[in-house]
């Protein structure tokens, strides 16, 4: 029994140091910005190469970009059968068909520059370079400026748990508002970078990626 356990162990190590990553098939369109999922379904948004999708957990790309006017994808989100991309320079895009078709919906986005999108519900914010914070509640049809508070508004990331919403920003550091964007504050205590490129949450746990100053850790909604 000891000899079946040591053999058994050995295999799983065995396993662990052979893993490794594998380069899928595309996509084609150059550097990757961004990505998001919905089960087997990937979209990748690329530097002037707009949107591709997979269907088959990244084993074969397509492009689609019907009706995507700007081709520099540096955003998603996806609530429902909506897909949101966000791209620089022109604005917000919309498909309701996974992507076969895009609509532009920039009504009220007055900074078509946007860096980052996040949804809450019947909320979907879009934080944009040097415009702050944009809002719509009615799935992109129209949008209005959130920025009270905000002292930085080069947004590069935005990221939602319940109630809260954080932005980061290139320079300013990190920004929390508790009431669906009405008002930021500044929750910068121990970020000693304050250049955020990207966020996450896990659970309670909110992760904060620096352009060279490497990862932060808050486990009191930012407090510290």
């Amino acid at each position: 029994m000891k000899k079946l356990i040591l053999l058994t162990i050995i295999a799983i190590s065995a396993n662990i140091v052979n893993a490794q990553w594998q380069q899928t098939s595309g996509p084609g369109g150059g550097s990757i910005l961004c990505l998001t999922s919905d089960g087997s379904t990937i979209f990748a948004g690329t530097y002037k190469g707009g949107v591709f999708l997979s269907i088959d957990s990244g084993s074969n790309w397509t492009a689609v970009n019907n009706g995507l006017t700007n081709l520099y994808v540096s955003s998603f989100v996806i609530s429902g059968t909506n897909t949101y991309a966000g791209t620089r320079g022109g604005g917000v895009f919309l498909s309701t068909n996974n992507g076969s078709s895009w609509t532009a919906v920039n009504n009220g986005l007055t900074n078509t520059d946007v860096q980052s999108l996040s949804i809450s519900g019947t909320n979907i914010f879009a934080g944009t370079n040097a415009g702050g914070v944009f809002l719509s509640t009615d799935s992109g049809s129209s949008w209005s400026e959130v920025n009270n508070g905000l002292t930085n508004y080069n947004i590069q990331s935005l990221a939602i748990s319940e109630t809260n919403i954080f932005a980061g920003t290139n320079g300013g550091g990190m920004f929390l508002s508790i009431d669906s964007g009405s008002s930021w504050t500044a929750v910068n205590n121990g970020l000693t970078n304050t250049d955020i490129r990207s966020l996450a949450i896990s659970g309670t746990n909110i992760f904060v990626g620096t352009y060279g100053g490497g990862v932060f850790l808050s486990i009191n909604n930012g407090t510290s």
